[in-house]
């Protein structure tokens, strides 16, 4: 028998510390719902759920940044629709100054509220903005290099009697005849920065089509890329230069308007909208959890020199006519920004949803890993907290047994 060292005692004070300390570590999880408090719980747990955490939080952050988007989108979209709102009052007002029936106070006080408009047009687009950044001055745009000219394009004509160039032989896309003879007029309107220009000539056996852009030299007329069709392309580029509300009236010797000649020659549609040189303006969204997971935003300029309605004119009959096309093209840019905007939104909508889900599905993924059992932990609690009295009552047992000695020196 042996009094210095109690081997029992020692050994069951061992498995007592062991079945202490699994009694802690449950205690832990069970009160942090966590399976994993440090890494020496699970190291490669811990860094696969931490791993995980950045990218939770980093969906959650992209999913209200796609938000903040669309609030910026409907703030832009929200002006236009006013702008557009404006543009038709500006046409309604054009057509009811073209009509002779008018007299000049009547189309001057026309001209009065088409002035208010166009500045109200310039304010929207210079005070609309989103967290102080301005939407609709043109500084969101996407970069131009260089400035750009403004082309018209009209594509009712024969391809085949464009070559030719002679306005007498012009004949429409059916190959029927235009009939413009000598001794017809052609009137030539258009805008540019506002400045309504006309310019009238007789025809004559020779007269082509080039010769119908004006001395000044504001734009060139000639046979476009696509077949049958002519390009009216500006001389200066940017909005300072643009053509717009370009209209050729064919008159006979009499002055009676030639329809089918007036309407071919006339149909011209904006196809590249002038611009200004610029650097890269356009909004970046961060829609992803990661580096370079991105939706730019572009929103062109939208002020009435950039619609190609400045200072418009309508105190004739002329103007308004030419006034007319003019926001005509103004109204198509305008929807097609609005459309832009739109479809973005749209699809920022899908984004949230999905980065919404992949959140959802990710913390599920995070949650096995990081959380505890609370089940299957109560359980080991329990085995713990009954083996760590059974090692405090076997250790009682344990320190009694040296007293055995004391017998023998009695």
């Amino acid at each position: 028998m042996r009094i210095n060292h109690n081997i029992s005692a020692m050994n069951t004070h061992r498995m007592m510390g062991v079945n202490q300390g699994e009694t802690s570590k449950s205690l832990e999880k069970l009160s942090s719902g966590l399976r994993i408090n440090r890494a020496g719980d699970d190291a490669a747990g811990l860094a696969i759920s931490e791993k995980m955490r950045g990218q939770i939080r980093g969906l959650g952050q992209a999913s209200r940044n796609s938000q903040d988007g669309i609030s910026l989108i409907q703030t832009a979209e929200g002006a236009l629709n006013e702008t557009q709102s404006i543009l038709q009052r500006v046409r309604e007002l054009a057509v009811q100054s073209g009509n002779d029936t008018n007299t000049a106070q009547d189309r001057s006080n026309i001209q009065s509220e088409v002035g208010q408009l166009g500045q109200e047009i310039d304010r929207i687009a210079t005070t609309t903005e989103f967290n102080t950044k301005k939407l609709l001055d043109g500084t969101m745009g996407a970069a131009v290099n260089a400035s750009v000219a403004n082309v018209n394009t009209n594509t009712s004509l024969a391809a085949a009697t464009i070559t030719t160039t002679v306005l007498s032989t012009l004949a429409d896309a059916n190959n029927n005849s235009l009939g413009i003879i000598s001794g017809d007029t052609v009137t030539v309107s258009y805008s540019i920065n506002g400045n309504f220009k006309t310019a009238t000539q007789t025809v004559t056996a020779v007269t082509v089509i080039s010769s119908l852009a004006p001395a000044a030299a504001d734009f060139s007329i000639s046979a476009g890329a696509a077949a049958g069709s002519l390009a009216v392309t500006a001389s200066t580029a940017g909005f300072a230069g643009a053509v717009t509300g370009l209209t050729i009236t064919v008159k006979d010797a009499t002055g009676n308007v030639k329809t089918a000649a007036t309407n071919a020659l006339s149909g011209f549609s904006q196809t590249t909208q002038a611009a200004n040189a610029q650097t890269d303006g356009s909004a970046t969204f961060q829609i992803g959890a990661n580096a370079n997971q991105t939706l730019r935003l572009s929103i062109s300029q939208m002020d009435s020199s950039a619609l190609g309605v400045a200072n418009l004119q309508v105190g004739t009959q002329s103007q308004a006519s030419s006034a007319v096309k003019a926001v005509d093209t103004a109204l198509q840019l305008v929807s097609s920004q609005r459309a832009n905007l739109g479809a973005i939104q749209n699809r920022l909508e899908h984004t949230i949803s999905n980065l919404d889900t992949s959140n959802e599905n990710l913390q599920a993924s995070e949650s096995r890993i990081r959380d505890v059992d609370m089940a299957k932990e109560m359980m080991q609690f329990t085995k713990s907290n009954i083996l760590t009295q059974a090692s405090q009552a076997m250790l009682a047992q344990a320190n009694q047994q040296p007293q055995g000695v004391l017998s023998l020196l009695r």
